[in-house]
């Protein structure tokens, strides 16, 4: 009789190393052609329509304006942020810390009167979103009604805080691109991109507010964000 032979199993291995950088490739893909959405503090839920327009993904600044009418802004260039608080500081005898700019440039949308910008930005992150968040609190939003200002050179005039952001936001866009063009890295100089992101539920003369401001500034072009409207929608 012959005796068995005893096949010795062996422990299977599969070489997952082409997989890794494959899966590698792939999420260094997505990082590099995906746009991270900025954090809003409010929740906006724009009305739907037919157009299709890709709103610009740099150089621009969009205006919230949510279910209660209070007025947000973001600003994606972090340096044009820092330069337009600063502007608006000083029309209004504001000054702020190295450590305040820095926050500010890290807040991707903003919306607090500039009495209240300093103390707001000495409140820890989760603190801010709970403030802003809060939007039944009349410190809440930035202000859009008239009101005398004296600036730093005793000129007196009644720009709503509102126009004052648009006003500097353009400026610094404009003052940090000429230094662009200056230094051969940038063409021309491009005006900032205004939009208008406001709630479907939001009362029209809060928008028209907004509007009659921005045409008082003879900002006559702006993009309104809206959804695109499908069959179903209709």
């Amino acid at each position: 009789v012959m005796a068995k032979v005893k096949v010795k199993k062996q422990n299977t291995f599969i070489d997952m190393t082409a997989m890794s950088d494959v899966t590698v490739l792939l999420l260094t893909f997505f990082m590099l052609t995906s746009t991270f959405i900025q954090k809003e503090p409010i929740q906006v839920n724009t009305p739907a329509s037919v157009s299709e327009f890709t709103i610009p993904e740099t150089n621009i600044l969009t205006i919230l304006v949510d279910a209660k009418g209070k007025i947000f802004l973001s600003l994606d260039n972090t340096s044009d942020r820092v330069e337009a608080l600063k502007a608006v500081g000083e029309d209004y005898g504001y000054e702020f810390t190295g450590q305040q700019l820095t926050i500010f440039k890290n807040l991707s949308t903003f919306g607090v009167p500039m009495a209240v910008m300093k103390e707001f930005l000495d409140y820890p992150t989760e603190e801010q979103d709970k403030y802003l968040s809060d939007v039944a609190n009349s410190r809440v939003g930035i202000p859009t009604d008239s009101m005398e200002v004296r600036d730093m050179k005793g000129v007196i005039s009644r720009d709503n805080e509102f126009k004052r952001w648009v006003g500097h936001a353009k400026q610094a866009s404009k003052d940090r691109q000429e230094k662009l063009v200056e230094k051969g890295i940038q063409e021309d100089v491009y005006d900032l991109q205004i939009a208008i992101k406001a709630d479907q539920t939001t009362h029209y003369p809060v928008v028209k507010k907004v509007m009659d401001d921005l045409r008082d500034m003879r900002e006559n072009r702006y993009l309104l964000i809206t959804n695109l409207k499908t069959a179903s929608s209709e």
